[in-house]
């Protein structure tokens, strides 16, 4: 009797381990919780980076992903509670894997097909890397990669940030995270 109790819960602990793997995004440029390179700072602002995108990549989306949408957000930005977004990129096909380093630059030639470059809170289209205001701390940017259950996100012709970030909420079916940090001394 105590050998059949045994394999019964030894087989329910196995069956509990065998989840699928979970979502991840990674960078080989940006590591979790560590400070951004000066190539993906920007160059505004009184910042001297060199405003490269990093690369991304991502695997185990959820079953049924449909497309994806990256945003990168600052938090803590002295914006009156908004933060700042500093890239938006939707509509990015089901099949993609990755996004290459620079990828980001204006009107996204190096996105896949199909990617729409939203804009950013400094009003363009493409990455705009951090640069937080001298003496304001280490500041927070979220990569926030979602999979959707849509092919495409139904939004007006360039939308905010908050429309993108409404619309890909009410779509997701899986998120996954990056964060980096960045301060400025002066």
């Amino acid at each position: 009797m105590k050998t059949v109790v045994q394999t019964v819960l030894g087989i329910l602990v196995l069956a509990g381990t065998a989840q699928a793997a979970p979502f991840t995004l990674t960078s080989p440029d940006i590591k979790s919780g560590a400070t951004i390179a000066d190539k993906n700072v920007a160059n505004s602002f009184g910042c001297t980076g060199e405003n490269a995108s990093p690369a991304l990549e991502w695997k185990n989306p959820p079953a049924g992903t449909k497309s994806f949408v990256l945003m990168v957000h600052d938090p803590d930005a002295p914006t009156g509670g908004s933060g700042f977004w500093h890239w938006v990129v939707y509509n990015i096909p089901a099949d993609a894997t990755s996004l290459p380093a620079g990828a980001g630059k204006g009107d996204g030639p190096g996105l896949p097909k199909g990617a729409v470059p939203g804009h950013n809170d400094g009003g363009s289209p493409g990455y705009m890397g951090p640069c937080p205001p001298p003496g304001h701390g280490k500041h927070h940017y979220n990569f926030t990669l979602y999979a959707l259950k849509v092919d495409k996100l139904e939004v007006p012709p360039n939308p905010t940030s908050a429309v993108v970030g409404f619309m890909a909420n009410m779509n997701a079916i899986g998120k996954a995270k990056l964060t980096g940090v960045y301060s400025r001394k002066k």
